[in-house]
């Protein structure tokens, strides 16, 4: 398993300022932003150096650019069920969370652009996280404001149909190309028959689609047995005749 601050495509210049004291220099905000640029048209994710870019927002809320926190929230969606989402979610300012309480509420009930995206976006990843794939589509193709707040990142769609199929298969061997088009939002069966065969490996079978085994799907026997001592019973058989105290 890779290192949480390790990223196999982060620049040089990025990773000095992540190793040294300019991580937290207010003056490389920008730096961070353009690396958040970066990976919304390269499709690539470096969680950490979001983090170190929200919690550098976080200390100097001023310098907050509402449109790279939701490009950071946005493709945080395409690496779930990964816990860069919610990582991301703590770090933005209080009154934008989905579930305020108090003063954080009354502050949320003043709408902002800004809040409404946190919002939605955290509504999507609580439908792919709870595996609500079919909603999560019906959800994202709801609403135009769910398009721009996607429109930075390429290859959004596709990018979260990998990894819906990657959780199907860790928990199907078989599952019907009904229910699969309605999850990964692949509306014809030459759509899905294209996605899986090309992209998953997978075999179409008639109106099943068969998942090869893995180590997650495989169905394993277990035998579980436990040893109990005939002093165990002794003991529990002493207790019966104790007088209560």
């Amino acid at each position: 398993m890779v290192a949480f601050d390790k990223c196999e495509t982060r620049p040089a210049h990025i990773d000095a300022i992540l190793n040294g004291l300019d991580r937290y220099n207010p003056e490389t905000t920008t730096v961070f932003q353009d690396y958040v640029a970066q990976q919304c048209e390269d499709r690539t994710f470096d969680c950490y150096a979001n983090l170190a870019l929200l919690k550098l927002f976080q200390f100097n809320p001023h310098l907050l650019q509402p449109d790279t926190a939701t490009n950071i929230l946005a493709k945080a969606l395409t690496v779930f069920p990964s816990p860069a989402f919610s990582l991301c979610l703590s770090l933005l300012p209080a009154h934008t969370q989905p579930f305020g309480t108090g003063a954080e509420a009354k502050a949320a009930s003043q709408t902002s652009d800004f809040v409404e995206a946190v919002q939605k976006l955290s509504l999507l990843s609580t439908l792919l996280e709870s595996a609500q794939y079919a909603q999560f589509w019906s959800t994202l193709n709801s609403d135009d404001l769910y398009a721009d707040l996607t429109a930075d990142v390429a290859g959004f769609e596709e990018l979260v149909r990998i990894r819906i199929a990657v959780e199907v298969g860790k928990a199907f061997r078989s599952v019907t190309a009904e229910a699969l088009e309605q999850w990964l939002d692949l509306r014809s069966r030459e759509a899905l028959e294209k996605f899986v065969t090309d992209v998953c490996g997978w075999k179409v079978d008639g109106t099943v689609v068969r998942v090869p085994s893995n180590k997650e799907n495989e169905v394993k026997s277990e035998v579980k047995s436990e040893h109990v001592g005939f002093e165990m019973f002794g003991r529990v058989i002493r207790r019966g005749f104790e007088q209560p105290a």
